[in-house]
């Protein structure tokens, strides 16, 4: 619509370094300009006329496979279910549309979560976010910068090969959907159950559950307050709630916290990870794939200094190599990976999983 368009232009206008090269009514338009311009991005509505946006994808990256596709969604189940077909066919990331002139406004969230969106996808450095909450803060080393990429170590941790993980944790975000399909898909039949934050609204979520149950054919759920944790099976953390877990006559449940946002995050990697480091020490393998920012940086630390393992996806398979570029680069992961060779080498690390 006209008026989405005007609002998104009206924000992106604020930053210098961002160019508009076109603005479109309809998929068919959207396929067009995109073998002319060649875009860094595109953000492309769900429903339009002419041809929707489902049916203009593939052609889009077609014509410009460069280019990386924002989804821009309503809050609605349909709208949701949508927009997760389009990640599995190679979109990057949904925004939900703002409902109102308020929600667009220059100090809104919307505003800054677009233009930091923006501005990492098309390579600009995101500015200068304000420090992590406070958390985490007895692990609040700086956090690495992403300057060097190469320059990582990996933890020599040999002597944990014996230590079977009782439960699988994942954290994503940008990119995130596509990465956990391939990933999840690779790690069907280990036996632990699989615990995923991954960076979304509410309503996708659940989406997202029933998507990963549809690509891998394993059980999959959105979290839900004292739900029981059993394996075999994938959970998600639900939109707007940070997910954590208890133990109850000795079984895992699940913890949901209404809690601020950490690292800018709520869903956030942080608290499932520290929950689940209490309860289970150095028997978690947790798996951080693509993604901005360094959400579950802070509670990896902890996790490598009770002897857990860490695996990030690497810089070059990743759509943003923040969040595992954070926890590569400050030396406390076993491996890095493209996103292909993850699933078998937690089966090779763990073949009694």
């Amino acid at each position: 619509s006209s008026v989405i368009r005007g609002a998104l232009s009206r924000i992106l206008d604020t930053d210098p370094n961002i160019d508009i090269v076109s603005s479109v009514s309809n998929g068919q338009m959207a396929v067009t300009m995109a073998g002319t311009k060649k875009p860094d991005i595109i953000i492309l509505d769900v429903e339009m006329p002419v041809m929707d946006g489902l049916t203009a994808l593939p052609e889009i990256l077609k014509n410009s496979p460069d280019t990386k596709v924002i989804m821009c969604s309503s809050l609605t189940a349909k709208g949701a279910n949508t927009t997760m077909k389009a990640m599995a066919l190679g979109a990057v990331e949904c925004i939900v549309k703002p409902s109102s002139a308020q929600e667009t406004g220059p100090n809104s969230d919307f505003h800054k979560t677009l233009i930091t969106l923006v501005r990492t996808l098309g390579g600009l450095p995101p500015k200068e976010r304000e420090r992590a909450t406070s958390t985490a803060s007895a692990h609040q080393k700086p956090v690495p910068q992403l300057r060097d990429t190469k320059n990582f170590t990996l933890k020599n941790d040999r002597t944990l090969a014996h230590v079977t993980p009782n439960v699988i944790a994942i954290g994503s975000s940008t990119g995130g959907p596509q990465a956990l399909f391939k990933v999840l898909a690779d790690l069907k039949g280990t036996k632990c159950p699989i615990l995923i934050t991954q960076h979304m609204p509410a309503t996708f979520t659940k989406i997202l559950a029933t998507h990963i149950e549809q690509q891998t054919g394993i059980s999959a759920f959105e979290g839900e307050e004292n739900m029981l944790v059993e394996k075999e099976k994938i959970y998600v953390a639900p939109g707007g709630k940070h997910m954590t877990f208890i133990k109850q006559n000795n079984e895992l449940r699940i913890k949901l916290d209404d809690g601020p946002q950490e690292n800018y995050c709520k869903p956030s990697v942080d608290p499932m990870l520290r929950s689940l480091t209490e309860l289970y020490g150095n028997k978690i393998l947790c798996i951080i794939l693509t993604g901005m920012g360094h959400d579950g940086l802070y509670s990896a630390r902890q996790l490598s200094e009770k002897g857990g393992r860490i695996i990030a996806q690497d810089e070059e398979t990743s759509v943003v190599w923040g969040m595992p570029g954070a926890v590569a680069l400050d030396g406390i992961c076993s491996a890095v990976l493209p996103l292909d060779k993850i699933g078998s080498w937690v089966k090779s690390a763990y073949r009694t999983l």
